[in-house]
């Protein structure tokens, strides 16, 4: 992160999910096409139980599973998907994609549960 002026500057080009800005109770990631997001169908979900967890899909392509049915919902560039906490999720992307992650500083396996798809 470099600072200019008085204002964080921050990008992250790699893969899968880094955390850029913590400040607060809240934090700001991005998560990128990587090898854990691949599988056409999830095998395995999550759901935070103390937090809201949004998703902003910023270029590329990418799926949310939603609920242990894991109903796909199509993102759309520049919308913002709010998964509300308790609800089973998890995300599929295609190479090339970037979204954008808005949640609670301390969500962690801690306050998450997770469970394996069949």
């Amino acid at each position: 992160m470099k600072q200019i002026d008085g204002i964080e500057v921050a990008g992250y080009d790699g893969p899968n999910y880094k955390t850029l800005l913590a400040s607060g109770s809240w934090r700001v990631a991005f998560l990128n096409h990587g090898d854990i997001f691949s599988p056409e169908r999830p095998e395995r979900l999550e759901r935070h139980l103390e937090t809201d967890e949004v998703f902003v899909l910023l270029d590329g392509s990418a799926t949310l599973f939603v609920g242990k049915e894991m109903n796909p919902v199509k993102m759309e560039r520049f919308r913002i998907y709010n998964v509300k906490r308790g609800v089973w999720h998890q995300i599929h992307t295609e190479p090339g994609t970037r979204c954008l992650i808005v949640e609670n500083v301390d969500t962690s396996p801690s306050n998450s549960e997770y469970c394996e798809v069949v």
